[in-house]
């Protein structure tokens, strides 16, 4: 019986835990105090990782899809047989007909495996989870900051203000230790927390300031708000002179806007929604958005808004406000739309946005007539039949492929319906971390290590795909004085006789992540550990910069001392410090300010006037309520959380309605309905609060999983059109979606 350190794998944040292991289990779980992003703060759903670990459906073997059984067979089988169909698609239909859909909220080092497998076969179609989210801005972003990946971070050591837009952070959190933060600043006299949400959320209860907007009114809001700053006078003119273009060319946008029909239409009242502009521009101000904004209606105008209002506010890169978060490894992706050598989708027109594509047009690329149509499609670690939009039209498209490949550690829904299943080991039994970084001007990183032995046949995701690469002949043949000076580990043998391979070799640099993996890999007994060692190597001057902040030597073998340090230091360790001063100089526009004229965006905006929201707005007799499909609640995860148990004597998986509603249906606490969409319908428990709005029904995502033979709690995404999505960005569109309630 021992305490070992690990971290979650349940959200993005991967809080540090520590875990009592007996007999190759997880007994029990507790926040790691010695975790230097979370220090001792952790949520219930990672108090309750034993369930994500142990659990009926886990996966022990290959498996091959025969009838309507499973059979199992060996590795060898399974890597041949596959490889076998997989080259027989591509020579007969070519690259254009190979996909693969990736997730990991705590496990990234097998992603680059299997991306670079499908690059090496010639396709680009790279479907994330964050495609699901994303995207819209990372799009705005492009167009406004000049790069797709640059993101905002938030500056909570210097704000005295927060806003936080469609984002409850007492729930899903989005901020390393967001309860913590967010309560200290909601109590602290001096300070202002305001909440953007048509619902009394867990966050908007402890508010300052309460914006309870109307849903789908988000885009009326944010350019009233920009409106009253600029025909007020209240913008940062300092700010906007040295480090913005194009406001002269926008500023008919908002010169003759009527705010007050606007807000009208809100339901806001002007003088709260004035008080926010003010102090938003005169405060050490920020500005925190989420799911609401980014799968709100407008997803992808909202994120542009945001940066307009954030722009004139005078608020980016400046303390307290939004800067551009460190990055613990690679570069930033950019995928222009103008480009030629961007990929689009065949049918839908989508281009790749940060090299990656939506999963909401997945099933009409599959299901089509078009020669270059989908007809091969590998997951990792993610679920389309229930994390994405519209099950019963992934169900329809999935059945029409000609080779399904799963990758994952428990029979999920996507699984079951795969002519393959390839058991990947779990975040505790492997070496695994991930690439996000919320904290700033900190940069954290913490390399999982096995805590657990399989118990079956598992390997880890990039052995997998090390090993389809083989037989795919995609990696050169290696010589042995490569596999001898991997012997020696992480270290400067291994790096220089590397090096002097790939030099005499070029065309191996395609392959290096196989190359390593069968090399240091096997030596290291993990293709994972080996990647963070081939990683290191190649950290940029601004990231070894960041490094020697941080305590790491600059020069050529800092990127090992770093290994070390993270294989030494199970708890998590601090990789780097961003320098807030030079933060702006990350801008990638040709002039280095933010650009805030674009004719797409310019056009859009025209649409956006009271007259025609309220048009759209108004109720359909067909669906009168509004579903906000995704609620974030201490009961529910994503859809790795397959054990039930977990939330044993709770109600995990309701109906939220207000009361008024509820009346008029005639339906009560308790009781069971019919929730019916364009696109299906489920049944659900009823759960009467005052904290929904009326006219807004809400229910939570993660739930409708088939465990261990069983159905639990209701499927949203059988209740959410694949075809109701952002416009440019291919984001559902899951904060909007128009539904009835019957009673049964």
């Amino acid at each position: 019986m021992s305490w070992e350190k690990t971290s979650c794998a349940l959200c993005a944040l991967n809080c540090g835990l520590e875990v009592m292991v007996e007999n190759n289990r997880i007994e029990k779980t507790r926040p790691d105090r010695d975790n230097p992003r979370s220090k001792g703060y952790a949520c219930r759903k990672g108090l309750n990782i034993a369930f994500y670990q142990h659990n009926a459906d886990r996966l022990l073997y290959p498996l091959k899809k025969a009838g309507d059984r499973f059979m199992r067979i060996s590795w060898d089988q399974a890597v041949d047989e596959i490889s076998e169909k997989l080259s027989g698609i591509l020579k007969e239909h070519g690259p254009r007909s190979l996909a693969w859909v990736v997730s990991g909220q705590g496990c990234h080092f097998a992603i680059p495996y299997l991306s670079r497998f499908g690059q090496m076969l010639g396709s680009r179609y790279n479907y994330t989870a964050l495609g699901q989210e994303h995207t819209g801005r990372y799009w705005a972003h492009g167009k406004t900051l000049g790069s797709q990946g640059l993101m905002f971070t938030t500056d909570y050591h210097h704000a005295d203000m927060v806003v936080a837009a469609g984002w409850n952070p007492m729930m899903s959190h989005q901020t390393p230790q967001a309860r913590r933060k967010i309560k200290k600043i909601a109590d602290d006299p001096d300070k202002l927390l305001v909440v953007i949400d048509p619902r009394v959320s867990e966050t908007a209860k402890i508010a300052d300031i309460h914006l309870a907007l109307r849903p789908g009114t988000d885009a009326l809001l944010l350019k009233s708000m920009i409106a009253i700053i600029l025909k007020e006078g209240l913008e940062n003119r300092a700010y906007i002179d040295k480090y913005v273009n194009g406001l002269g060319e926008i500023l008919p946008q908002y010169a003759d806007f009527d705010v007050d029909g606007a807000l009208k239409v809100c339901e806001l009242p002007y003088e709260s929604v004035e008080r926010v502009c003010r102090e938003f521009v005169r405060r050490k101000s920020c500005l925190h958005d989420d799911l609401g904004i980014l799968m709100g209606r407008h997803s992808t105008l909202l994120s542009y808004l945001i940066v307009v209002l954030l722009a004139v506010s005078g608020r980016i890169c400046m303390p307290g406000g939004n800067y551009f978060p460190g990055r613990f490894m690679g570069g930033r992706t950019h995928s222009d739309p103008d480009d030629p050598k961007t990929w689009r989708t065949v049918v839908t027109g989508i281009p790749a946005i940060q090299g990656i594509f939506p999963p909401n047009v997945m099933p009409e690329e599959i299901v089509n007539d078009h020669p270059d149509r989908l007809r091969a499609v590998f997951t990792y670690g993610a679920n389309p039949l229930r994390s994405y939009a519209d099950t019963t039209a992934y169900e329809n498209a999935f059945a029409e492929l000609d080779l399904l490949v799963t990758t994952e550690m428990a029979m999920s829904e996507t699984a079951a319906l795969s002519h393959y299943v390839l058991p990947s080991r779990s975040a505790y039994e492997s070496w695994d971390g991930t690439m996000f970084n919320f904290a700033f001007p900190e940069v954290y990183f913490q390399m999982r290590r096995p805590v657990v032995e399989p118990e079956g046949e598992q390997l880890e995701g990039g052995e997998i795909f090390t090993r389809l690469a083989d037989a795919m002949g995609l990696i050169p043949e290696l010589p042995e004085t490569l596999h001898h000076a991997a012997q020696s580990g992480c270290g400067k043998t291994f790096r220089d006789t590397l090096m002097g391979f790939v030099m005499e070799n070029p065309k191996s640099m395609e392959a290096l992540p196989f190359i390593v993996a069968k090399t240091l890999g096997k030596a290291l007994g993990s293709s994972h550990l080996a990647g963070l060692c081939a990683m290191l190597q190649a950290r940029s001057k601004t990231l070894m910069v960041e490094g020697e902040r941080a305590g790491f030597k600059m020069g050529p073998d800092q990127g090992l001392e770093l290994f070390q340090a993270i294989v030494d230091h199970h708890e998590g360790v601090l990789v780097g410090v961003c320098d807030t001063e030079l933060n702006i100089a990350e801008l990638a526009t040709p002039d280095k300010k933010i650009q805030l004229y674009d004719p797409e965006f310019e056009k859009w905006m025209k649409e956006i006037t009271p007259a025609d929201e309220e048009k759209l707005l108004a109720p359909d007799g067909q669906y009168p309520l509004i579903l906000m499909a995704g609620r974030h609640m201490d009961y529910n995860a994503n859809s790795i959380m397959r054990d039930p148990a977990w939330n044993e004597g709770k109600r995990a998986c309701t109906l939220a309605m207000n009361p008024a509603d509820a009346e008029a249906l005639g339906t009560s606490d308790g009781e069971t309905v019919k929730v019916v969409t364009e696109a299906g319908e489920e049944t659900i428990e009823v759960e009467v609060t005052e904290a929904t709005r009326k006219g807004m029904v809400l229910m939570p995502h993660g739930f409708g999983l088939v465990y261990n033979g069983v159905k639990f709690g209701a499927n949203v995404n059988r209740l959410t059109k694949n075809t109701h999505r952002d416009r440019i960005a291919g984001t559902p569109l899951h904060r909007y979606v128009p539904c009835r309630v019957e009673t049964i």
